[in-house]
């Protein structure tokens, strides 16, 4: 009869053997992954791919992107969030919180423990002696809904704030389109006054050597001339500035050439029903959504510190022999006794951090509508701006038009012809420059609102 007795921890071994052999089959596995020495950026548009599917905005959603004909102010916008770098690693970050929220919601393992016991003195009728429990963790079954609440909603922060990014990365693609399309349309002004006071200046120059102008009036006009030369050259730098930021964006090569095509139109806004609307933002924004869905996993963090400064439990089942050959079966049970700890330091800092997130909240949000109030009253007044601008410029042409024909006609000095069209030019820089930063400031106010601008017809007055 003692000889089965002998084999039952055999056996009992051999099972645990084969249990933890089965486990460990199913065990992820390592492999290296080094990093690059260096990154390969495309230059040719044709060969990144596109999803219209996955654009952040309805808008972008409905746009064709076909670079064929060139790049539309949609189109570069769908381009950033396709091959923007640092959206990508923004993705990587949202599959971690995804994988955070799966951990969160894996049941505890249960710890086994075997044991074995050899006699180091001889006698009569002793034998090893083994022992077998099996324990699990009850405080963590208690509070595992409460963990996988706090990492979904962490994972819905994570993707919310995701989507803010590539909203942000969007607005800064557009932003950068406008200042392309606005700075070149400055150039060609700027070099069309250039044109103005370098024959100005060749004239000058002749007549000086001619005896008939003095060297004042011919060093006047090259200081003009020089002075809208380095206007051009600053210019020029702040145009391939901008060409070279775009191509960061789009995650394109430093020399990469883009054919941008298109321009932005300046309809009225309706700035009544963009104010009617402030107060949805909190539920279209991603990142007041974002604030919100970090709140809640506060929430649930808080909560689960709470249910930590209950004792902490732990219960096992035990099989075991002596070395007297008497097995017994027995349960353990291990309890935390809350006397010092008590979980208290944990529930302060969670019950700050609550308050911290609901005062961010608040802030971010009271922000979001001043910032949308701010720039309907910059754009009130830069329109304004714009008409009074747009006024001068067609009394200007008017008055240009008639001393074009008295200049030819001798009836009207040369200086004073001149300075007439270089006050036209300066009053049309002025235009384009009043029309940039209206046009920036909507790139602005549509990223705020999170929705198409509503605007009004200019001739009735309603709405689209």
């Amino acid at each position: 009869m003692g000889k089965p007795h002998s084999q039952r921890p055999r056996r009992a071994a051999r099972h645990v053997f084969l249990a933890a052999a089965a486990l460990l089959a199913g065990c992820a596995s390592y492999a290296p992954r080094p990093l690059p020495s260096r990154i390969a950026q495309p230059s040719n548009v044709g060969d990144i791919r596109v999803d219209a599917a996955r654009m952040p905005l309805a808008s972008l959603r409905t746009h064709r992107f076909d670079p064929s004909d060139g790049l539309d102010m949609d189109e570069v916008a769908m381009l950033s969030v396709a091959n923007n770098p640092q959206l990508r690693a923004a993705r990587d970050a949202v599959g971690v919180a995804r994988a955070q929220a799966y951990a969160a919601g894996l049941l505890p393992d249960p710890q086994l423990g075997v044991t074995r016991d050899v006699p180091t003195n001889g006698g009569p009728g002793n034998t090893s002696a083994f022992s077998l429990g099996l324990s699990e963790d009850v405080s963590a079954l208690l509070t595992r809904s409460v963990a996988r609440s706090a990492a979904e909603a962490h994972a819905r922060e994570v993707h919310l704030n995701l989507l803010w990014q590539e909203w942000q990365v969007v607005s800064q693609a557009r932003l950068l389109f406008v200042r392309n399309l606005e700075q070149e349309r400055l150039l060609r002004l700027l070099q069309e006054n250039r044109e103005l006071f370098a024959a100005r200046y060749r004239r000058a120059r002749a007549a000086l050597r001619e005896g008939n102008a003095t060297i004042q009036a011919a060093s006047a006009d090259l200081v003009a001339l020089q002075g809208v030369e380095r206007q051009i050259a600053e210019l020029e730098r702040q145009i391939e500035h901008n060409r070279l930021q775009l191509n960061l964006l789009l995650g394109l090569a430093a020399g990469t050439k883009l054919h941008l095509v298109g321009g932005v139109a300046l309809p009225p806004l309706d700035a009544a029903r963009i104010r009617a609307e402030l107060p949805q933002l909190a539920m279209r924004r991603p990142d007041l959504l974002a604030l919100r869905a970090g709140y809640e996993s506060q929430e649930q963090r808080f909560r689960q510190a709470v249910l930590g400064q209950f004792p902490a439990l732990n219960v096992g089942l035990t099989h075991a022999r002596d070395t007297s050959d008497i097995y017994t079966l027995g349960i353990g049970i291990t309890l935390t006794l809350p006397i010092f700890n008590g979980n208290r330091g944990n529930i302060a800092i969670e019950r700050a951090t609550r308050r911290r997130l609901y005062d961010e909240y608040r802030a971010r949000l009271q922000a979001a509508d001043s910032e949308v109030r701010g720039i309907l009253i910059d754009q009130r007044l830069l329109h304004v701006q714009l008409e009074g601008a747009e006024r001068s410029i067609a009394e200007l042409e008017r008055v240009a038009a008639g001393a074009g024909a008295a200049y030819r006609a001798g009836n009207l000095s040369e200086l004073e012809y001149v300075n007439l069209r270089a006050g036209l030019l300066a009053k049309r820089i002025e235009a384009v420059t009043l029309e940039q930063n209206l046009l920036e400031q909507r790139v602005a106010l549509q990223t705020l609102v999170g929705t198409e601008l509503p605007v009004k017809n200019k001739l009735d007055g309603t709405r689209k």
